[in-house]
């Protein structure tokens, strides 16, 4: 195993980026870093601009990067950046420009985030221009791994790719390897595509345009399996050159909505030593939810490796098309007490590290003057200053122990089906049914502080009570598991149309399909894929009228009873018993009612689903606008409460089931005060949380 250079945790930023910082400011800079408590920079290592000929490399700029890191006992992450390929290779090398679907290549451009040329890259399905790269990967390696400065490396930033190309020929060439793999022969294969007269491999293409069918599905599965083998051979051949030095990597914590595009926690994190994540508040929205949400995915998917937000805003962002007409205060003119509210609140997720994409902001390009908490100038900020108390906190003596512990299992767990979310990009061209629904049942249940984890199918049994979002496409093998999970004692929550869509996108002519009509106790009687006209669609459980919408899927129970119904008295929603557990089916998609329109019914909706398992939260807020998590480990038990409101709110937080006879010891963090067993009271300042030590 790779020995640890990094430090206890890892705080700081992305510094160099060629071209800036200015070379005259290198050394004011890190020497104000290590005054200010930081003790991690990642850098672009741009191969654009290192092999400024076939074989001729400048280094010098990185080395003095490295020389001044070790001088000032700051931590150096390499982050290869192979995406920014030499700008001569793209005419020695023009065969393995990337390709869009017309056959058209893709030139050279300039980064947005550097200025510097070469981007995207070209294309490494390419096997000379692979070998070609592997060679600078090497050559970094060799050259900086004994050097006192390294910490790390960083590989496939943000790791996604764009589904607009690859179509040169190499990788056509791969695909058919791959389908020759699976089907075997081209009988079999046209059979699965219903294209039945292939004569020859080279007769296959890749699809060009979406559609609910095999082929689609196959091209993306062959693309994101692809994509994580080359980022596996990244990591072995620097590994392979160093194996002292850990691996890290991140991506853009949008497993829900990207995963056509490669966006998979589960499978990036399985590859590297430590994951981390890009999020940008004013990017994505200052909706408490949204960033819990974020971090909760990444720590799913990292699978209890560390991880980092490895991308966190801590300056402003003026001119981007995401953030316009949004206000001020939507964490568009960061504050102090905005980047103290984002740091901890991604700590109270698990995350052990945090880094800004700039330390100083960018002088050139679109992104000027974007993200830094430090000023253009490279002197210090009022919002340095706030960095600069929590990276001097976070590596204190006094936290050493809380680092040691973990966010503990949430009171339920939502469902990742990779299928389900694919099948929406092939049938309908875009992810958003899906990521509404995923998103929306979060917000439903995050509302209430019950803390629902992301659960990759293939870890279900690590849970006892789990919701199914948009499930309308689902293998035959994903259904087995589930029936069998059920049977064997869980609780299972499942929107509408379970797998409606079958292998290869096949309708099944029973619903629902592939046994699921036994384990949900009900078969259909009415269905209705008609979203542009479903949007105020409800249905009633007791005395809530819960937001649907999507679909619409109405039943007749067999050994199921009746639980809801929609207005015009159609079923709604079906429970079951089965085997040792249950289940309960909602013929809509309350997750995507959340998502748009969320209401109080919609709330309590979700607040009682718990309850319909047969579970309590592990902690109660008498005030909801505190999130409260527990952390527990090797350094003890913590309770954090994270206010992301602009006033003081105080509260009381009641420990339920196993942590219900501890209470608060010491105050990490903000203003707790004893109560009475299993009650911990809160005053947490504007945009601010509170730590306690639980005894």
């Amino acid at each position: 195993m790779p020995t640890q250079h990094l430090p206890r945790f890892p705080y700081g930023a992305v510094y160099f980026r060629k071209s800036y910082p200015p070379r005259e400011d290198w050394e004011r800079d890190y020497r104000t870093a290590f005054e200010d408590g930081m003790n991690t920079f990642r850098h672009w290592f741009l191969w654009s601009a290192i092999e400024i000929e076939p074989g001729v490399y400048d280094w010098d700029d990185y080395d003095r990067q490295l020389d001044l890191a070790a001088e000032n006992g700051i931590a150096t992450v390499i982050a290869e950046m192979i995406t920014a390929a030499p700008e001569w290779a793209f005419r020695r090398f023009a065969h393995a420009r990337f390709r869009t679907k017309d056959g058209a290549p893709v030139r050279s451009h300039w980064g947005g985030s550097s200025a510097t040329g070469g981007f995207p890259g070209l294309c490494l399905d390419n096997d000379d221009w692979r070998d070609y790269a592997e060679g600078f990967l090497r050559a970094l390696a060799e050259r900086y791994r004994s050097h006192p400065g390294l910490g790390g490396y960083d590989i496939w930033n943000e790791c996604f790719h764009s589904t607009s190309v690859c179509y040169c020929d190499a990788t056509l060439a791969k695909f058919r390897d791959w389908l020759r793999r699976k089907y075997g022969d081209l009988r079999t294969l046209g059979a699965a595509w219903y294209r039945h007269s292939f004569a020859e491999w080279k007769d296959i293409d890749a699809p060009r345009n979406w559609a609910g069918n095999a082929e689609c599905m196959d091209w993306q599965q062959f693309r994101i399996e692809n994509a994580y083998e080359q980022m596996r051979w990244r990591a072995d051949v620097i590994r392979g050159v160093d194996p002292d030095h850990a691996i890290t990597a991140h991506g853009v914590a949008q497993t829900l909505s990207d995963m056509p595009s490669c966006c998979d926690e589960w499978r990036a994190a399985s590859e590297v030593e430590s994951w981390g994540f890009t999020w940008i508040a004013a990017r994505k929205g200052d909706e408490p939810w949204k960033q819990w949400h974020a971090v909760d995915l990444v720590r799913a998917g990292a699978r209890g490796k560390p991880f980092w937000h490895a991308e966190a805003q801590a300056g402003p962002l003026w001119m981007q098309p995401q953030v316009l007409n949004r206000t001020r205060d939507s964490g568009r003119i960061a504050t102090p007490e905005d980047i103290r509210l984002w740091n901890l609140l991604s700590f109270a997720g698990g995350t052990r590290g945090w880094l800004c994409p700039r330390w100083r902001p960018l002088l050139d390009g679109p992104l000027f003057g974007a993200f830094g908490m430090y000023g253009m100038d490279g002197l210090r900020t009022d919002r340095s200053a706030m960095t600069s108390r929590i990276a001097n906190w976070a590596n204190s003596d006094e936290t050493a122990a809380l680092w040691r512990s973990v966010p503990v299992q949430g009171d339920i767990g939502i469902v990742v089906v990779p299928e389900s979310q694919l099948f929406a990009q092939a049938q309908q061209g875009d992810t958003a049914y899906y990521t509404e629904s995923a998103r929306g049942a979060y917000q439903g249940f995050f509302e209430n502080n019950i803390q629902a984890d992301w659960v990759h199918i293939d870890h279900i049994h690590e849970y006892d009570a789990l919701y199914l979002p948009y499930p309308v496409m689902l293998p035959r093998e994903v259904t087995d598991r589930l029936i069998d999970w059920v049977k064997r004692g869980g609780s299972l929550i499942s929107e509408g149309c379970p797998g409606y869509f079958g292998d290869r996108g096949r309708v099944g002519t029973r619903q629902p399909n592939l046994g699921l009509d036994a384990l949900f106790g009900a078969v259909e009687s009415y269905v209705e894929f008609t979203p542009d006209i479903l949007g105020d669609l409800t249905f009633q459980v007791g005395d809530l009228r819960v937001r649907g919408g999507t679909f619409l899927q109405a039943f007749e129970p067999t050994s199921g009873t009746i639980a809801g119904r929609y207005a015009d008295g159609k079923i709604a929603v079906v429970d079951n018993v089965y085997g040792s557990g249950r289940t309960r089916l909602i013929g809509t998609f309350p997750g995507a009612g959340m998502y748009r329109a969320p209401n109080d019914d919609s709330r309590r909706f979700y607040r009682e689903l718990l309850s319909w398992c047969g579970r309590e939260p592990q902690v109660t807020v008498s005030d909801q606008r505190v999130t409260a998590r527990i952390q527990d480990g090797d350094g003890g038990t913590y309770l954090w409460a994270v206010n992301p409101t602009c006033e003081r709110v105080s509260a009381d937080v009641r420990l339920n089931g196993r942590w219900a006879d501890l209470g608060p010891a010491e105050s990490m963090w903000g203003e707790t005060a004893f109560g009475e067993p299993g009650i911990v009271k809160v005053n947490v300042g504007d945009r601010d949380a509170c730590i306690a030590r639980l005894v």
